[in-house]
């Protein structure tokens, strides 16, 4: 039966179908094939996978990001960042990634992120010598971190899948995603001191209070979020709805950059790609299910018993496999089907599932802008105008930095667990 079910979900990937098309197509062939349960629980299967509460979280915060990226919200993040750090060398990369971070600790998308940042940064990152192929893979790999930092929409999903606390996830994110940062803020600024890139002016306390008190509202919005979710003032769920209307209120009242039109556009916009990711949530549910009426979880468990797989030789076994499956399955699509698998492997190894799930978080961001099928790169393609293979070449050294950062966050669990010491 699972070779089957493996056999045509590659086959119809292969052939371009879209990857739920291929996950329920080979589902209900299994059903057809062989004898077992009956069709009509493909159906409810599909349904019953969507009632989680924890994926309520998710169309929020996919609002608060369509929200925050057309009313302005990325360009005064952005502007204090250059503000803060204008003589450091490398100080517009720079600018550009910690931009890219913050607006991550917004909305938690990827995608939103490179666009919002590709749309304000490239043009002056390629004025300031950066080079087409150096501005655009900066800017593609600087948003994988969105994923890996609090409020992640691929923690949601693979805290619903898993069925961990999200709160958890996103406290054990924290660090993982502040030092992927860190690492690349240090190659970027030795990159530019060898290419002698030119500075921005040096700091200025007057400038830096200007932009401040115009990104302020802007700043106040993850820290009110995450604050409340640890503090259990309200709900990752809560959180979200709190997000889309603190964004709505700053755009539509403070800093009056959009109109009613705008927000039912974006609210529009964030309708449809919240249905592309439930669909995908539906039938990796189905291939769950089907997977555990087969036995395949205890079949794996039992196999990596018997090859004697320790925990840091099992968890570098699924880096490479996850680094693999990063270049043509999105983040979403591969939690939703893996993590259902890995996660009692990882646990019968003993391995803590928190810190399992920032590791499988950690590798699919850096899926994200990996070709050829990173969605960055797609993304970027279109907002900046570039061609994959620059974008490709571009990518490269990023590549090399967030892998280096993925051993460390792998072989050093305390980087993930350490913030949740003391909690329940």
């Amino acid at each position: 039966m699972s070779w089957v079910l493996g056999l045509s979900i590659a086959f119809l990937t292969a052939l371009g179908a879209p990857i739920f098309v291929a996950l329920l197509s080979g589902a209900a062939l299994v059903l057809l094939l062989f004898p077992g349960p009956p069709l009509i629980a493909l159906q409810q299967t599909i349904f019953g996978g969507l009632d989680a509460y924890a994926l309520l979280a998710l169309p929020f915060f996919v609002f608060a990001g369509e929200l925050m990226a057309v009313s302005g919200i990325a360009d005064r993040l952005i502007g204090l960042v250059r503000a803060l750090f204008g003589r450091l060398p490398g100080s517009l990369g720079i600018a550009a990634l910690g931009g890219s971070t913050l607006i991550g600790t917004i909305c938690g998308s990827s995608a939103a992120a490179v666009a919002a940042v590709g749309r304000n940064m490239y043009p002056q990152l390629i004025a300031n010598g950066y080079g087409q192929r150096r501005a655009a893979g900066l800017i593609t790999s600087s948003g994988a971190i969105d994923i890996v930092i609090p409020p992640s929409i691929a923690m949601i999903l693979y805290g619903a899948s898993a069925e961990q606390s999200i709160p958890k996830l996103f406290i054990a994110g924290i660090i993982p995603g502040m030092l992927m940062a860190l690492m690349m803020a240090g190659y970027i600024s030795i990159s530019a001191l060898l290419s002698r890139l030119p500075r921005e002016q040096a700091f200025r306390a007057q400038v830096a209070w200007l932009a401040f008190r115009q990104a302020v509202w802007a700043l106040t919005m993850p820290v009110v979020v995450l604050a409340g979710i640890y503090a259990g003032f309200f709900s990752p769920t809560e959180a979200g709805g709190f997000a889309c209307a603190y964004a709505a209120f700053l755009g539509l009242i403070v800093y009056r950059s959009i109109t009613f039109s705008d927000l039912l556009g974006a609210a529009t916009r964030s309708a449809m790609l919240t249905a592309k990711i439930m669909i995908v949530v539906a039938a990796a549910g189905v291939i769950s299910w089907v997977l555990t009426v087969e036995g395949i979880p205890q079949a794996l468990i039992a196999a990596t018993a018997d090859a004697g797989l320790g925990p840091l030789g099992f968890l570098l076994t699924v880096n490479l496999l996850l680094l693999a499956i990063g270049c043509f399955l999105d983040p979403t699509s591969a939690i939703l089907v893996l993590a259902p698998l890995l996660v009692p492997i990882a646990v019968s190894l003993g391995i803590n599932p928190i810190h399992f799930g920032v590791v499988m978080t950690v590798n699919l961001a850096i899926g994200m802008f990996t070709p050829p099928f990173g969605l960055n790169i797609f993304v970027a393609q279109s907002v900046l105008g570039v061609r994959a293979g620059e974008i490709y070449r571009g990518v490269l050294p990023f590549m090399a930095v967030q892998i280096s950062a993925l051993v460390l966050i792998t072989t050093i669990p305390a980087l993930s667990l350490w913030m949740l010491q003391g909690m329940k």
